[in-house]
């Protein structure tokens, strides 16, 4: 197994760490109830119930989901599935159901985000937490320099949407101005934002895992960059985290 992938979450974790720490105090209650919007086959939510919250996940794909069910199974703890899309929250599930809704990897690929984000907030209790893990346009144009696809790459930048094109796989991208904007037209107060992935698809494989210090160290680095005010605006996503208001 390579350790890169868990280099990739890194920063994610760290702050989701901080977040679950500042819920449990705030709510005096050790379990949250955690929603993951578009949470497939349960990378974030597994790991959550396993330190004993209450963990939903909501999935457009059935296979996702018997993935996320089959996952869970072999941790040894319960998480429930249910088949719909980010928008739907407000049908699947009570108002004010929730302490922390994760929303990654998914406004990218919903039809409307203003309409995923308003069901979040709906089902989030008074100064609950959304985390936001979105796909970042500038890093979108350096990844297909990259690639040496330079016309795709300059489509990117140019695109408000930070797309390349109709054979983009990634309809829409942001950049932090216009993920701040987009949430706090739906009603949240945003806090902090942060880049993920800086460094990491930048760097072989091979150079992470053929030394068991290089992840320590390049996770390191990643946390680093994260809020650098110049690194975090290049990473591969922006992170970023606001309570409901």
């Amino acid at each position: 197994m390579t350790r890169t992938p868990a280099v990739r979450t890194a920063v994610v974790w760290d702050a989701l760490r901080s977040v679950l720490a500042e819920r449990t105090a705030a709510t005096g209650r050790e379990s949250l109830d955690i929603v993951d919007a578009g949470g497939g086959t349960g990378g974030f939510a597994v790991p959550l119930a396993v330190l004993g919250h209450a963990v939903t996940v909501v999935d457009p794909s059935p296979d996702s989901l018997a993935a996320l069910e089959r996952r869970a199974k072999e941790k040894g703890v319960g998480v429930r599935a249910l088949q719909g899309d980010a928008a739907d929250l407000g049908e699947l599930l009570p108002s004010d159901a929730a302490d922390l809704v994760l929303c990654h990897s998914v406004l990218e690929y919903v039809e409307d985000p203003i309409s995923a984000l308003s069901a979040v907030a709906g089902v989030l209790r008074p100064s609950g937490v959304i985390s936001v893990l979105a796909a970042n346009s500038v890093a979108g144009a350096i990844h297909r320099a990259l690639a040496g696809q330079f016309d795709d790459a300059r489509a990117v930048l140019a695109d408000p949407g930070g797309s390349w094109g109709d054979r983009d796989p990634t309809p829409r991208r942001y950049t932090a101005d216009t993920l701040v904007e987009l949430l706090s037209s739906t009603g949240f107060a945003v806090g902090a934002i942060q880049g993920v992935r800086v460094f990491t698809d930048l760097v072989p494989s091979r150079l992470v895992d053929a030394d068991p210090r290089a992840a320590e160290a390049l996770a390191a680095l990643e946390q680093a960059a994260a809020t650098h005010p110049v690194l975090r605006d290049v990473a591969t996503q922006l992170h970023v985290l606001a309570h409901r208001s």
